[in-house]
């Protein structure tokens, strides 16, 4: 198991700009087990600013996971993993890639640009919730992280 301290807070950034797929991730992360708090930003540029911790960003802390949608408005969720993985203080986070895109070559040019897993989002809600948490499970008690 993880030598995370279980005091410690596990930081993710949900980068979604359904409304509804960023609430329903809330719902499960916060009825879950684990001690983790989530931060839901809306679009590519803001998931940048975010973890450059840019303007309002300023005092965040650093995320431990980032899950990421691919579709987002603005800047997209390729450029955003390119950009995260180019970037010695960032390139470390681990991304697991949340989307409804099923495409293969989606998938390829995600684990081409380093992302850590492709998960496609389940239609169901139940399972929907299920993937939520076995994802918070797998990173925040199994995973031993580099430090922040």
């Amino acid at each position: 198991m993880s030598q995370r301290n279980a005091a410690e807070t596990f930081d993710i950034l949900l980068v979604e700009d359904n409304p509804g797929d960023a609430r329903l991730a809330q719902e499960a992360l916060k009825e879950g087990r684990m001690t983790s708090r989530l931060k839901v930003v809306v679009d590519g540029v803001e998931a940048m600013s975010y973890l450059r911790r840019e303007g309002g960003y300023a005092d965040v802390p650093r995320p431990n996971l980032v899950l990421l949608d691919l579709n987002l408005p603005r800047k997209d969720g390729r450029q955003v993993l390119a950009e995260m993985k180019a970037d010695p203080e960032l390139r470390r986070i681990p991304v697991v890639v949340l989307t409804t895109s099923q495409a293969g070559q989606d998938i390829l040019r995600s684990y081409d640009l380093h992302a850590n897993c492709y998960i496609t989002k389940p239609v169901d809600l139940d399972r929907f919730i299920s993937v939520i948490r076995s994802i918070e499970e797998y990173w925040c008690s199994v995973v031993t992280l580099p430090p922040r």
